[in-house]
C-alpha cells in the first residue's frame, strides 16, 4: 500500500507540475493575445468615433458634447467617454465615466506631453478598464484630448475560466492516473513479483523442477537469470558437500567436479591450462534485437568445459555466432560462462574461405569419411590441404602469443582439425607440454595411406608429447600407421614413439560424462509418460525408442531405420504400440554428401511411414532440429530403448546420456559394436548395425527384456559411468601431460 501511494503522489505530483507550467504558459499566451485584441479594438473604434463626432468641431461647438447620449456611447460599447481641455477641465460626456475621471489626469498629461496617443489598464473599485487616449489636433482646440473607457474585467474572466477547466482536467487526470496506477501496479507489478517470490521460496527450498516452471515475465528476465544461476550455484555445492562428505564416510574415490579442482590445483601448480579446438563452447547470435548465448551440441565441448571450470584457463577457438564479434574485447576475449565467468574464451575469425578449405574441405570431405571408414570416398585437394596448414599455424601463432610469459604451460589440442599444430607449438615452445586428443577414430594403415599428406600429419601429431584415443584398438592402429610410414622407432612396451631425441606417448582415455555420486543415487527423477509425450506430436503408442544423432553417415541411421522395418514386417503385434522417435541435429549441410544422406533419410522416414502408417500413429518420428540437452532429458527418460548405430564411432556420449538419465534405473540400451563405447558398456544389447536381422531382433529383445535384468544391466552401467566420468578421464589425461618430462 504504501508502495502505490507513494507512486500515485510522485505521478500526480508531476503531472500537475507539468500541467500548471502548460496553463501557466497558456494563460500568459492568452492574457498578452487579449489584451492586444482590446486594444487594437479600442483604437480601431475610438478612430472612428473620432471621425464621426469630432473630426470638424471648434471650441464653442465641444461644449455641447456634454449633452452626447448614452445610447451614442453604447453604440461604440465603451464603458464610459470623457473630453480634455486645455484648462485641465475634465468632461464626462457620460455619466458611466465619471467615475473614472480622477485616476486618468496624470495619464492624459503624459500623453500629451509626448504629443502621442496612448492606452493604459487601470483598475478601479476592482475592476479592470482599458483607458484610450485620443488627442485632438485642431489649431482651436490646443492640448485636448478625448479618454475612452472600456471594460477589461472580462479578460480577468477568461483566465479564471482557463485555470478552472485546467484544474478540473488536471483533476480528472490524476483521478483516472490513480485508478490505472493502481492496477497496473497490482497486476502488472505486485502479482507478478507475489509470484516471483513464490518461485523462489520453491527453489530456495531445494525443489531445482521450479527451475523450469519460472513465470512468463519478460521484463523479469535478467532477475531470473541471475536467480536461476544463484539457485544452481547453490544446488550444486549442496550437492558437492553432501557428495563430499558422504565420500568420506564410505572412503570410495569418485571423481566429482570438486575433487578434479583440487587435482588441477596440484597438478598445474599455477601453470596454464589452454585448450585449442575448432568448436567454440558459446557462440553469441542475433535473435531479433538481442543476442543470444547458446551452447552448441558437441561431445567434445561437454567432455572439455568442465576442465576449464575447474582451473580456470584459456579456451582457443573459431568463432562461428553472427554475433561473436560483439561480445569480445580488443582481445578477441570474453568471460565464459555466462554471468560465472570461470574461464576465458578467445576467438579465431576465419574467412569463409579458409572455413570452406580447411573445414568443410581438408578436415571433414578429407580426414573424417578417412578415419571414419563409413564407405565414403574421402576426398582430398590441394587448395584445401593448402588452408588447413595455414589455419593450423594461425592457431598456433595465437596459442603462442598467449603463452609467451608463461612457464612450461599445458597445451591440449582437440581433435583432426588442428595435427599440425602440436609440432607447430613444440618447435617454438619446448618447455610447454602438448597434448592432442584424437575424438574420432583412427583407421588401420592402408585405409590412412590413401592420404597423400599421411606423413605430414603424423609428424605434425607427434610433434607433441602425449596423443590420445578413446580406446586402445585406435592407439594400435595409429601406432601401426606410423611403424609403416615415418622413419621412427615404435616402443610397444610403453605405447610411444621415438623421432630423434622426441618421446611421444599414445594412450587411451575412453572420455565420458559428467555423472557422479549424486547422479547415480538420485533415483526420484520423475518417469516421463511416453503416452504423454507422443500427444504432443499428435501421436499414440504404448512404447517408444529413442535415438540422438547428427545427421551424419557415419551414425547408421538408414540402417536402423531399416532394422525397425523388418522389426515391424516380422513383430506385427507391435504395429501401433511402438514408434521410435529420431532426433536428427543438422550438421555440415554445405557438403553435398551431408545434403544426400539429409535427403535419404528423409525419404527413407516417409517410405516406412507410408508403408505402416495407421490413424494416429506411425513407426517413426522424425524431429529434425537441434535439441537442448534439457530438451531431450524427457525423451531419454520415457524411451523402452536407445538405439546407437553408429557405423564407426570413437565414443559416443549418447549412449553414456542415455544411461544417466535412467534414473528409475530401468530401460535399454542398443549398442554397435563399432562405436567405442561398447567397449565399456557391457551391459547394453551389443549389435552389428548391418546386420538388419540382428537388430529387429534386438528391439524385440529389449520391449520384452525383464525389468529385474533391466534394473540389473542399467545399474552395472551406470556404475561403470560414474567411476569413470568426464572428471576422472581429464584427471588421467592431465596426469600423464604433466609426467613428461621435458
Amino acid at each position: 500500500m504504501k508502495i502505490n501511494l507513494a507512486l500515485i503522489i510522485s505521478i500526480i505530483a508531476a503531472v500537475g507540475l507539468v500541467a500548471f507550467g502548460f496553463t501557466a504558459f497558456q494563460i500568459s499566451s492568452e492574457r498578452q493575445q487579449l489584451n492586444n485584441e482590446l486594444e487594437s479594438k479600442t483604437i480601431q473604434v475610438a478612430e472612428v468615433f473620432y471621425k464621426s463626432h469630432f473630426s470638424h468641431i471648434d471650441r464653442e461647438d465641444s461644449l455641447h458634447f456634454s449633452n452626447i447620449t448614452d445610447s451614442l456611447i453604447s453604440q461604440y460599447r465603451f464603458n464610459g467617454l470623457a473630453i480634455y481641455y486645455n484648462n485641465d477641465s475634465l468632461v464626462a460626456l457620460n455619466a458611466s465615466a465619471e467615475p473614472f475621471l480622477k485616476y486618468s489626469s496624470d495619464y492624459i498629461a503624459q500623453a500629451i506631453s509626448a504629443d502621442s496617443s496612448m492606452g493604459n489598464l487601470i483598475t478601479v473599485h476592482g475592476k479592470k478598464i482599458y483607458e484610450y487616449i485620443r488627442l485632438i489636433r485642431q489649431h482651436d482646440l490646443p492640448e485636448s484630448a478625448i479618454i475612452f473607457y472600456a471594460d477589461a474585467d472580462y479578460i480577468t474572466n477568461i483566465v479564471q475560466s482557463i485555470w478552472l477547466r485546467n484544474f478540473v482536467r488536471w483533476f480528472l487526470q490524476a483521478l483516472v492516473i490513480s485508478i490505472v496506477t493502481l492496477l497496473v501496479v497490482k497486476w502488472g507489478i505486485l502479482t507478478p513479483l507475489n509470484r516471483v517470490v513464490e518461485w523462489i521460496k520453491a527453489v530456495r527450498f531445494g525443489n531445482m523442477d521450479q527451475l523450469k516452471k519460472r513465470p512468463m515475465i519478460n521484463f523479469l528476465e535478467p532477475l531470473y537469470k541471475e536467480i536461476s544461476g544463484i539457485a544452481q550455484a547453490m544446488q550444486e555445492a549442496k550437492a558437492i558437500a553432501q557428495e563430499e562428505a558422504q565420500l568420506r564416510t564410505t572412503g570410495e574415490a569418485i571423481w566429482t567436479h570438486e575433487r578434479l579442482n583440487e587435482e588441477m590445483k596440484q597438478v598445474l601448480q599455477d601453470k596454464i591450462l589452454v585448450v585449442v579446438s575448432n568448436r567454440e563452447p558459446y557462440m553469441n547470435v542475433h535473435a531479433g534485437k538481442e543476442i543470444k548465448c547458446i551452447v552448441p551440441a558437441s561431445g567434445m565441448v561437454t567432455a572439455m568445459e568442465p576442465i576449464l571450470k575447474a582451473c580456470g584457463g584459456l579456451w582457443i577457438a573459431s568463432g562461428s555466432g553472427d554475433a561473436d564479434k560483439e561480445t569480445v574485447d580488443e582481445h578477441d576475449k570474453v568471460q565464459v560462462p555466462p554471468y560465472e565467468g570461470k574461464y576465458t574464451l578467445r576467438r579465431i575469425w576465419l574467412s569463409k574461405e579458409q572455413e570452406n578449405h580447411y573445414y568443410y574441405g581438408f578436415s571433414n570431405e578429407g580426414l573424417w569419411p578417412l578415419c571414419h571408414i563409413a564407405h565414403t570416398r574421402p576426398t582430398f585437394r590441394k587448395e584445401d590441404w593448402d588452408f588447413y596448414q595455414e589455419v593450423n599455424e594461425l592457431y598456433a601463432k595465437a596459442v603462442l602469443e598467449e603463452i609467451a610469459d608463461q612457464e612450461e604451460p599445458f597445451i591440449l589440442v582437440q581433435d583432426y582439425h588442428f595435427a599440425l599444430l602440436p609440432k607447430l607449438i613444440k618447435d617454438k615452445r619446448p618447455d610447454a607440454k602438448v597434448a592432442i586428443f584424437w575424438h574420432i577414430p583412427w583407421p588401420n594403415p592402408e585405409s590412412f595411406g590413401i592420404c597423400p599428406w599421411q606423413r605430414e600429419l603424423l609428424k605434425g601429431m607427434l610433434g607433441g608429447d602425449l596423443i590420445g584415443f578413446h580406446t586402445q584398438y585406435h592407439c594400435n592402429n595409429f601406432l601401426e600407421t606410423v611403424n609403416t610410414s615415418l622413419e621412427s622407432r615404435v616402443i610397444w612396451e610403453n605405447f610411444s614413439v621415438k623421432i630423434g631425441n622426441h618421446f611421444t606417448l599414445v594412450k587411451p582415455f575412453p572420455i565420458s560424462i559428467s555423472f557422479t555420486l549424486k547422479d547415480y543415487e538420485n533415483g526420484n527423477g520423475q518417469k516421463e509418460d511416453p503416452v504423454e509425450l507422443l500427444k504432443q506430436h499428435g501421436l499414440h503408442a504404448d512404447f517408444i525408442g529413442i535415438g540422438v544423432d547428427r545427421i551424419d553417415y557415419t551414425k547408421g541411421l538408414i540402417e536402423k531405420f531399416l532394422a525397425i522395418e523388418r522389426f515391424l514386417e516380422k513383430y506385427p503385434d507391435y504395429r501401433g504400440k511402438f514408434t521410435f522417435i529420431q532426433i536428427g541435429a543438422p550438421s555440415r549441410s554445405l557438403l553435398k554428401s551431408y545434403a544426400d544422406i539429409t535427403s535419404a533419410v528423409e525419404n527413407e522416414v516417409n517410405r516406412i511411414n507410408w508403408k505402416f502408417k495407421s490413424k494416429n500413429w506411425q513407426p517413426i518420428l522424425f524431429l529434425k532440429r537441434h535439441h537442448s540437452h534439457e530438451e531431450i532429458i524427457p525423451y531419454y527418460r520415457s524411451a523402452a530403448l536407445c538405439m546407437v548405430t553408429s557405423l564407426h564411432d570413437g565414443m559416443n556420449l549418447v549412449a553414456k546420456e542415455f544411461i544417466a538419465a535412467r534414473t528409475q534405473n530401468d530401460g535399454v540400451l542398443i549398442l554397435s559394436r563399432f562405436a567405442g563405447a561398447s567397449q565399456e558398456l557391457h551391459g547394453a544389447l551389443i549389435i552389428n548395425p548391418y546386420d538388419v536381422e540382428q537388430t529387429a531382433d534386438s528391439i524385440k529383445e529389449a520391449l520384452e527384456m525383464p525389468k529385474i535384468l533391466q534394473v540389473q544391466k542399467m545399474k552395472q552401467m551406470r556404475r561403470m559411468i560414474m567411476g569413470h566420468n568426464v572428471y576422472s578421464w581429464a584427471s588421467n589425461i592431465l596426469r600423464a601431460m604433466a609426467s613428461i618430462q621435458n
